[in-house]
């Protein structure tokens, strides 16, 4: 069993920068792979990013691509998404995730999920 908590989130204005922090216990990060998903008011969960715990792959949603980073720290068993060049559309709460094996940009792939950060991007 895999427990994360989500960190970071609050309000900025846009063009400003955030860091959310996803932290596992339970059990290590090792042999995961994990994904940063978001929540608007009255959408779906939408794909943000994803990266493997091993071998450094991404993937990101054409929306954030070159704007948002995700990375994480072995030894804190924390993944991180950096968020710059922030957007009003960027508003959700953001979730982090974690599945068994492959990457993917996919809700259904992840077993486990956090309970979500507010972020909330003005104009």
């Amino acid at each position: 069993q895999v427990q994360l908590v989500e960190s970071g989130g609050r309000a900025v204005q846009a063009g400003g920068s955030l860091r959310l922090s996803c932290t596992a216990s339970g059990r290590t990060f090792s042999n995961y792979a994990t994904g940063w998903f978001r929540q608007a008011p009255g959408k779906g969960r939408e794909f943000v990013a994803s990266g493997t715990w091993s071998g450094g792959r991404t993937l990101y949603a054409d929306s954030v691509k070159g704007r948002f980073t995700i990375s994480k720290d072995n030894a804190k068993n924390t993944v991180y998404l950096q968020m710059n060049s922030l957007k009003p559309e960027d508003t959700a709460v953001y979730y982090c995730a974690a599945a068994r094996g492959l990457m993917s940009a996919y809700v259904a792939s992840y077993a486990y999920w956090g309970q979500g950060t507010q972020v909330t991007v003005s104009s």
